[in-house]
């Protein structure tokens, strides 16, 4: 049942293609980066609100019972007031888009149509199925030569590339934490961890709202995603010893090191988006932002269960012949990264010329 709802919820939420799109046809060349910082920006935002909702409306019948009785519906289902929330949440976003202007105009004027009206009547039918024809043909082609849009599609592939990375990351930090210290991890309980993540989230937010647009203006998209990439895969091989770490030493250096790994992620991620909206034309940006997020989204899929299966057989090996598994975990998270840092090079990446 919870694979099913979570198919569902991915499947009927078509969303963050048109947003990405949108965003970056509402703002000029100056302020892409702007503009697609408040849309990952949500990530950010959900990783302060989310812990929050979850850990104060979750189980409301035990932890207010002055309020909610154990035999109403919030003490039979103890998860159904944050769902709930969370649906009025997106309910009224929903709502909020009736009054969003559209930004691929299709002009309609009475004028024109008269004057389109009888040029139809007066021309030959022939002419006109002719020209029908190759108005479809064109847009099939259209479509068709995104795949082939190198550019474009580089783009994509880094995106899908860290996109896999950075799930993978979460789901494994999370277990890492609370696991056992016989098992190399930080003995954190699951408030520990939320309050970690609710830090790293605020200062991402923070950094994408009021840093990065000033990085990208005066660095470009390029030099900061690799320094990025470079920096995140050294953080990262520092992970398994902060399991040798205690008290307030471990927790100031583990939100700190969280947070910036999460800023490196925002980086590369802005980026991508930035590198995929201007390798296309207006009118393409919702078709190419549909594909990259179908493509990420499969990757995104496959992280989680690949996260799983490589901590636990980290744990099963903790005390490796040659190399212990924890270092062996965050080592193959480190690779998926490299991968993708070297992609970003030629003859692989090709810069959209419109940057």
């Amino acid at each position: 049942m919870a694979i099913v709802t979570r198919g569902l919820l991915g499947l009927l939420c078509g969303i963050l293609g048109p947003i990405k799109a949108y965003a970056s046809e509402v703002c000029r060349k100056e302020h892409q980066a702007l503009g697609i910082s408040l849309v990952t920006s949500s990530r950010a935002i959900a990783l302060v609100i989310g812990p929050a909702i979850g850990g104060f409306l979750a189980q409301p019948a035990k932890k207010y019972p002055n309020l909610f009785s154990e035999e109403s519906i919030f003490g039979r289902f103890p998860y159904f007031l944050p769902c709930f929330v969370i649906s009025v949440l997106a309910a009224g976003a929903c709502l909020a888009c009736i009054w969003l202007p559209e930004t691929l105009h299709m002009y309609h004027d009475d004028k024109v149509e008269a004057i389109e009206e009888m040029e139809a009547q007066v021309a030959d039918s022939t002419s006109e199925d002719r020209k029908a024809k190759q108005s479809g043909s064109c847009r099939m082609a259209s479509t068709k030569n995104l795949l082939k849009n190198w550019q474009l599609m580089s783009a994509i592939t880094l995106y899908c590339v860290f996109s896999l990375h950075d799930t993978a990351y979460l789901e494994i930090f999370s277990l890492w934490a609370v696991s056992s210290r016989k098992y190399r991890g930080l003995s954190f309980t699951s408030q520990e961890v939320g309050t970690v993540l609710a830090i790293s989230g605020f200062g991402v937010l923070v950094y994408q709202l009021l840093i990065y647009p000033f990085l990208a203006k005066y660095a470009g998209l390029v030099k900061p995603f690799r320094s990025a990439a470079v920096l995140s895969i050294l953080l990262l091989a520092t992970y398994p010893f902060m399991a040798n770490l205690y008290g307030v030493e471990l927790k100031v250096l583990i939100n700190i090191a969280s947070l910036l790994k999460n800023m490196f992620a925002a980086t590369i991620t802005i980026a991508c988006n930035i590198l995929q909206n201007t390798a296309v034309a207006q009118e393409q940006r919702g078709v190419a932002n549909g594909i990259s997020v179908t493509l990420m989204s499969i990757f995104k899929a496959v992280a989680p269960a690949a996260a799983g299966i490589m901590f636990s057989w980290a744990q099963k090996n903790i005390t490796g012949l040659f190399i212990p598994g924890d270092q062996i975990l965050f080592w193959m998270l480190n690779m998926v990264s490299v991968i993708g840092l070297s992609l970003t090079f030629k003859p692989f990446f090709s810069m959209p010329s419109a940057l």
